[in-house]
């Protein structure tokens, strides 16, 4: 613990943002299994009762600090490589692909809590997002673009393909996610794009 956070009373925004900090830290250098509350605090200059006040469980600490350092990253970009099948499985990766970043052993240790690991995904609105006045999601919408530009490359007709359809790579996706929790594999990407999509996609036009 260092002098200055010994000899300064921090309240709120400022302590909060220590603490989430130093989950990072913990948890980028310890990892998710050998991470404690009270050794956050140690780092954090704090104490594990002030950290209990705000989260119940180093679980959800994690939650926090990883909504605060790592989700905002995730960008909703939408690709344009020059075909349908590469633009939808290069979306989809770039969905899924920071949860590999975390690391293997925080994963593991927060599947085997599976409420926390449903939550850990609900909290990424770029993967999981809850139905909203509009008639679709980024993600949906996203989609659309991504069909709407193999349209005028001449690959698909848009207008021949049902909601469904349109959906359905995000729908597995998010049943990966949330069903076997775990991270979602390259395989499994192309699986959903190449033996099930596209094959789709190319039956209907």
């Amino acid at each position: 613990m260092d002098k200055q956070k010994k000899g300064t009373r921090r309240r709120g925004e400022v302590l909060e943002e220590a603490i989430l900090q130093a989950a990072w830290e913990e948890l980028s250098e310890t990892g998710y299994t050998h991470m404690t509350m009270e050794s956050i605090a140690t780092r954090a200059g704090t104490n594990k009762s002030v950290l209990y006040r705000r989260w119940s469980d180093k679980s959800e600490l994690v939650i926090a600090a990883l909504r605060k350092y790592y989700f905002p990253k995730i960008k909703n970009e939408i690709p344009d490589t020059g075909n349908l099948r590469d633009d939808v499985y290069t979306y989809l990766h770039a969905r899924v692909e920071p949860l590999k970043i975390i690391g293997r052993e925080t994963i593991r240790g927060l599947i085997m809590e599976p409420v926390i690991w449903r939550r850990i995904i609900a909290s990424i609105p770029q993967i999981i997002q809850q139905r909203s006045h509009d008639k679709h999601n980024k993600m949906e919408v996203a989609m659309i673009m991504i069909l709407k530009n193999a349209e005028l490359r001449g690959e698909i007709c848009l207008e021949k393909l049902p909601p469904r359809i349109i959906s359905l790579p995000i729908d597995l996706l998010q049943y990966e996610l949330i069903k076997k929790l775990e991270p979602v594999s390259d395989e499994a990407i192309a699986e959903i794009v190449d033996g099930i999509f596209i094959p789709l996609i190319h039956a209907i036009q």
